[in-house]
């Protein structure tokens, strides 16, 4: 098994590709080693001193550390990886819910259609340009022209994530969708 890394924008953050699925469907995101117990491989990544992070895609693991260097923990991190996926065992352990925080969500009701345009164009355009850097982006909330978005893997403390948010998906959301005049990070 050959485990490809590529660095992202985040200096905090590496993004491992097993060349396997990973988790398909939604993303997980994990912050910490406690909520990380419903996955053996986040679990295990967590396990290695210095990590401080693990987002999990379709098709790559992203990993945040804190303080330590790369080249100290690099070894450790693929090591797990590997060593997941030759056991056989599940990303998610079997009957884990998965939480997508959909109920976290807050718009008024006569917003409904709008809030439809910013989700199909988060989709379409958005989530896959930040996949590519590791992470994810998650719809919160909608009021009085803001769009509140949380960001997950590597673009949670970003140094460009304020960059993203502002030049690119707000630019885009403001000339898509009529009403939408800010977006905001939660």
């Amino acid at each position: 098994m050959f485990i490809q890394t590529e660095a992202t924008p985040n200096p905090a953050t590496l993004k491992f590709l097993p060349g396997r699925d990973v988790l398909p469907g939604e993303p997980r995101d994990f912050r910490t080693a406690e909520v990380a117990q419903v996955s053996p491989l986040a679990s295990a990544l967590f396990a290695v001193p210095g990590v401080q992070g693990v987002f999990l895609g379709s098709d790559f693991i992203s990993v945040t550390k804190d303080t330590a260097e790369w080249n100290h923990i690099k070894p450790a991190i693929l090591g797990v990886i590997m060593e997941h996926f030759l056991s056989g065992k599940p990303v998610i352990a079997t009957g884990e819910e998965v939480d997508t925080d959909v109920s976290e969500e807050f718009f008024e009701t006569e917003d409904t259609e709008t809030v439809e345009v910013i989700k199909e164009l988060l989709a379409t355009r958005v989530r896959p340009a930040v996949a590519m850097d590791g992470g994810d982006i998650i719809f919160k909330g909608f009021k009085s022209g803001t769009v509140f978005l949380h960001m997950q893997g590597a673009c949670s403390g970003c140094p460009s994530s304020t960059a993203t948010l502002k030049s690119g998906i707000e630019n885009l959301l403001r000339h898509f969708v009529p009403g939408v005049e800010a977006v905001q990070q939660v």
